[in-house]
């Protein structure tokens, strides 16, 4: 049950970081909800590597901790780059 854990978690947490990177960014958005969940967890995954440059726990933080106060602002930093350049990328389709 371990591993099903984990995925639903990220699930959640994806939600949660992409809801919150999507209220941040300004403009319109206009990606549905599965969208702003994965690009929520890869954003997550990519703040973790930047936390990761600047010395922190990196991606196990992520995974270790999800639900502290660095590893989300890390997530949401992560989050909002991936969106940035995911609407820099679907604007030019």
């Amino acid at each position: 049950m371990g591993i099903l854990w984990a995925i639903i978690s990220w699930i959640i947490i994806g939600a949660i970081i992409g809801l919150i990177a999507r209220a941040i960014m300004p403009g319109k958005q206009g990606m549905s909800l599965g969208l702003t969940i994965i690009l929520g967890v890869v954003g997550a995954i990519v703040g973790g590597f930047i936390g990761g440059l600047f010395g922190g726990d990196g991606v196990s933080g992520i995974m270790n901790n999800p639900w502290s106060i660095g590893t989300i602002l890390l997530a949401v930093i992560g989050a909002l780059i991936v969106m940035v350049v995911y609407g820099f990328l679907a604007k030019r389709d």
